[in-house]
């Protein structure tokens, strides 16, 4: 059988909404194989008609903050509203130690044995640029598969929190109650990237000092430019443990959407992203050739060297290392 009606068939079977095409649809365009990624550019395309319905949300926050519980809740509430959902996940620590995140799926237990639900962990190498790329394309075809509501959790911390924003359009921060380092999260950034925070825990003892947190983290939003006119960030409380509160912030991610598509920052956004996208997969393909032709991998490993060295500058090495390409 040859490549192009393998794939024309996944591409079938992927319409379905089987998993298991899925699952499958999704280790062709992580593997490094050039005709492989061949095939997978040529399978995202073909399903590019059946994508961009879905609703796409971020979900981030510190370890220990109940990210993989908060997903499982949220996730089971909105299967018993009839949606369809997806966990893919970017995790830039497994690109450097070739670990993996398929423990989650044991957090989610309820989750991942819905037969309206999909897990799938990052790929176990490579770099953010990569992994976020490869998540993309991932996203695109669950939601050929039919899945409406795609949940993109990062593992990570820094540059994976930016990653996961960029391709999505909402993106959730979770925070922790009574932590001590309640605004420790605009130092960082993440408050400003976050279209929502959500403090977990909110419930027993928890519940004075998770709305404690709130009204901190709800105050220092006033005193930074909110990403969209049209959006000033919410704060709320929940459990994930519970269940208390996953409905009300579901409500406030509809919310969200619809005041971004009545504005048009929703369109821009999406088209922005696409950009973003296309840079990173140019990026991407630099970088694969470097890696794949011998002779140019050998002349640039003498300019790491003569820089390493301190002959030769970096500004001169990159002009150098840019040359090659050209040729």
């Amino acid at each position: 059988m040859t490549a192009i009606v393998e794939t024309g068939r996944l591409a079938s079977e992927l319409r379905t909404g089987s998993r298991a095409a899925l699952a499958r649809a999704i280790t062709l365009i992580e593997s490094r194989r050039a005709d492989h990624q061949a095939q997978a550019r040529g399978l995202v395309q073909e399903l590019l008609p059946l994508t961009g319905k879905a609703i796409r949300v971020g979900i981030t926050g510190s370890p220990g903050v109940g990210k993989s519980t908060t997903i499982d809740a949220l996730g089971m509430a909105l299967i018993g509203k009839d949606h369809k959902v997806a966990v893919l996940a970017v995790d830039p620590s497994s690109a450097r130690t070739g670990g993996s995140i398929l423990g989650d799926k044991t957090r989610m237990a309820r989750l991942s044995a819905e037969d309206n639900a999909f897990i799938r962990p990052s790929p176990s190498s490579g770099t953010l640029g990569g992994v976020a790329a490869k998540t993309r394309e991932a996203m695109l075809l669950c939601e050929a598969a039919g899945f409406d509501v795609v949940l993109v959790e990062t593992v990570g911390i820094g540059q994976s929190e930016t990653a996961v924003c960029d391709m999505t359009d909402f993106f959730l921060a979770l925070m922790l109650p009574g932590a001590g380092d309640e605004l420790q999260g605009i130092k960082k950034g993440l408050v400003e990237l976050a279209d929502m925070i959500a403090v977990n825990k909110a419930d027993g003892d928890n519940l004075k000092r998770a709305k404690a947190a709130a009204a901190e983290y709800n105050a220092a939003l006033h005193i930074l430019a909110p990403r969209s006119a049209h959006w000033f960030p919410p704060v709320v409380t929940y459990s994930a443990l519970t269940g208390d509160g996953i409905d009300a912030l579901w409500e406030k991610i509809l919310a969200h959407r619809t005041a971004m598509m009545a504005s048009g920052d929703f369109d821009a956004r999406r088209r922005e992203q696409q950009v973003k996208w296309m840079w990173t997969m140019f990026e991407d393909r630099l970088k694969a050739r470097l890696r794949s032709d011998p002779a140019i991998r050998a002349k640039v490993k003498q300019i790491e060297t003569a820089v390493a060295d301190g002959r030769m500058t970096p500004a001169i090495a990159a002009d150098s290392v840019a040359t090659l390409l050209e040729r």
